[in-house]
């Protein structure tokens, strides 16, 4: 599968990109293009990889989405229209997401785009999103350090997984020495520059800190594997935090069941290995490594068993896994449908600031609420690995956590807030009362 998903990704022009990219055509060509359908369809952008690297991760965003939209049109719609997705596929190629949104905005005329897995495929689109003023909602956990006034953050903050995490692990675990192993990129980088300064303020040595970055699909884990059992016999409790993303978790998992890397004497918590990326791995010799998420599939509410049934149904699957950026995608989507029927439109400034404020129920028992900084609130869940692929929760907050869009934890964030309803800006500084640039 990693051969054939590196194939893919350093294969531009190869037959499964040209007939992603053709599909993508047809569907916006569909009906004489958008200015016919605008009178009785509302467009919805999905801009999600379905082929590369990120594709472990991501089709299944995809396919929520269209599961979204089919039940929301079962209900009528929209402002009395159906809405109809818009499906293209940016291939793990980060260029590529620009020119998707890009194509999404100015020719399919969607009203919304829900897209991303990556920071650095979000960064990509950034440009685009605020120069056409167009709606993205980002489902997936992300370093924060932004708040963009055309960008909905449905995933979570740092301080919404990775420090409840590093927490979790040196109050429960009594975790003393700390590999924080990504893949090479964003996300990871600025989580761990995060995690590394929080460590430190919680006074961890430099020498109890081992950083490791990876390039996307990194296939062979044996030295470093071996590296991080070398790194935890020093006689010091030592844990994994894993911002390791896509397909280079199957080889990475399986590398440390072969050097019986347990949890009981290594934990790994992973903040981007859900039950989706462990649906193709043996789980067994990873039973007791941990994830940190805002859902797991194995919390028993009515709200989640139901979704589970339905998601099964319309996948005609009854192994279909759900994940947290799935649900994540639950909540924008009713949050974006919310402020649509309130403001009675779909235009993009009146639903933008329509949306601070606005509520929907997760899955997991609780009500999330969009804030001024455009992130949400959410609960937060550490889990498990058991032997069947999901997650027994063996921490949980009490309340539901208010995203934070800038880091504490970082001398140039600290005094930074987004405030996209009272200061009208996303990194708005507290101390000298100034709104520094445009968000980012």
């Amino acid at each position: 599968m990693l051969t054939r998903l590196t194939q893919e990704l350093t294969a531009p022009f190869s037959r499964r990109r040209w007939l992603a990219a053709a599909a993508g055509l047809a569907l916006g060509a569909a009906g004489f293009g958008p200015a016919m359908a605008a009178d009785d369809t509302i467009k919805i952008g999905v801009l999600h990889s379905l082929s590369g690297t990120m594709a472990i991760s991501e089709t299944t965003l995809k396919d929520t989405i269209l599961f979204l939209i089919d039940e929301q049109n079962k209900k009528g719609g929209v402002l009395g229209k159906k809405l109809e997705a818009v499906v293209v596929d940016p291939a793990s190629n980060w260029p590529l997401f620009a020119e998707k949104a890009r194509e999404l905005i100015t020719k399919n005329k969607v009203a919304v785009v829900f897209g991303c897995w990556t920071s650095v495929s979000r960064k990509s689109v950034l440009p685009v999103f605020k120069e056409l003023n167009s709606i993205l909602f980002y489902p997936v956990q992300y370093e924060g350090e932004e708040s963009e006034r055309n960008v909905f953050y449905t995933g979570a903050a740092p301080n919404q997984q990775a420090i409840p995490a590093v927490d979790y692990l040196m109050k429960d675990e009594k975790v003393k020495r700390w590999v924080l192993a990504g893949t090479d990129y964003v996300y990871p980088r600025t989580t761990n520059k995060i995690l590394e300064a929080y460590l430190k303020s919680k006074g961890v040595a430099q020498e109890d800190i081992m950083i490791n970055y990876t390039p996307f699909g990194h296939s062979d884990w044996q030295t470093i594997v071996a590296d991080i059992k070398k790194f935890g016999s020093a006689g010091k409790k030592t844990a994994v935090v894993s911002t390791i993303n896509g397909d280079a978790n199957v080889p990475f998992y399986k590398e440390l069941g072969n050097q019986g890397v347990k949890a009981k004497d290594i934990p790994v918590v992973a903040f981007s290995v859900g039950e989706e990326e462990l649906a193709g791995i043996d789980t067994k010799p990873l039973v007791g490594h941990l994830a940190a998420w805002n859902y797991f599939e194995s919390i028993k509410t009515p709200a989640n068993e139901k979704f589970i049934k339905e998601w099964q149904a319309y996948t005609k699957n009854p192994k279909r896994v759900t994940n947290d950026p799935m649900e994540a995608h639950v909540i924008g989507f009713n949050m974006w449908v919310k402020a649509v029927e309130k403001v009675k439109s779909t235009d993009p400034d009146k639903v933008i600031d329509a949306l601070p404020g606005t509520e929907a129920p997760n899955l997991t028992g609780g009500v999330s609420k969009m804030l001024p900084n455009h992130h949400i609130t959410k609960p937060v869940f550490i889990g498990e690995i058991k032997g069947d692929g999901q997650f027994s929760v063996v921490y949980k907050t009490k309340d539901l956590v208010p995203g934070d869009a800038w880091s504490k934890e970082l001398e140039g964030s600290k005094d930074l807030i987004g405030d996209w309803v009272g200061k009208k800006c996303g990194n708005f500084n507290v101390k000298t009362n100034k709104c520094l640039g445009s968000g980012t």
